[in-house]
């Protein structure tokens, strides 16, 4: 069963899972998707956190309001950790979710205990060419406007952040997709730019959780297990 929260502009529609003792994680989708696509790791997640499955705005059962960028689903997690009284907790980003959740441990590091990109960080200029899709005939469950706006951002990316992964402090691991479309040197190239960043690669494509839930939960393990 699915939350809705009201915040300043949006209202998050988000799912929660495991028993609230246990440390807090919140998970944040990619592009198009939502909570639910976390289907398929969420009772492993929940066995040992209290999860938070998020829908971003223009995503799943939260608002439609129009307005889309990074920065604005970053701010709409951070009014969601300050309204359910979360004080700390695992960021755990896909795709879109992965470039929201670098550039809230940026703002706060304080708000986050261990940071997992799932095949996305942010890109550094000129290494992602994604040129603007016409609308589909059909209507989606998501709100169009915000693929025009994140493919924007993506092709046209703020440089401060790639220069500002250099000053991360929070634990990161960055879980590649050997068999995506994105680019490995990407991922491995802000790896090595974060300080002390563990990069892993499965074989998979660009979903890791889904088409690999098993070595998914693995890499996720054991680098909360060490670090």
């Amino acid at each position: 069963m699915t939350t809705r929260l009201d915040l300043p502009g949006v209202t998050v529609a988000y799912r929660t899972a495991g028993d609230p003792g246990n440390p807090p994680m919140v998970l944040l989708h990619g592009l198009g998707d939502s909570h639910a696509d976390w289907e398929t790791v969420l009772p492993d997640l929940s066995e040992t956190h209290h999860v938070y499955a998020l829908d971003l705005r223009g995503h799943g059962a939260s608002s439609h309001p129009g307005t889309y960028s990074f920065e604005l689903m970053r701010d709409d997690v951070l009014a969601f950790l300050d309204a359910t009284g979360i004080d700390r907790a695992v960021l755990v980003g896909h795709s879109m979710g992965a470039v929201v959740a670098t550039l809230l441990a940026l703002a706060a590091p304080h708000r986050v205990t261990h940071l997992i990109l799932e095949d996305a960080v942010p890109p550094r200029p000129g290494a992602l060419t994604r040129p603007p899709l016409p609308p589909p005939a059909e209507p989606t469950a998501f709100d169009w406007a915000a693929v025009t706006a994140i493919r924007a951002q993506l092709n046209d990316p703020d440089p401060a952040w790639w220069q500002a992964l250099a000053r991360l402090t929070v634990p990161t691991l960055v879980i590649s997709g050997a068999e995506s479309a994105i680019p490995h040197e990407l991922l491995a190239d802000a790896a090595d730019r974060i300080p002390d960043a563990v990069l892993a690669t499965v074989t998979a494509g660009h979903y890791v959780h889904t088409e690999q839930p098993t070595a998914f939960m693995s890499e996720l393990t054991r680098f909360l297990d060490t670090h």
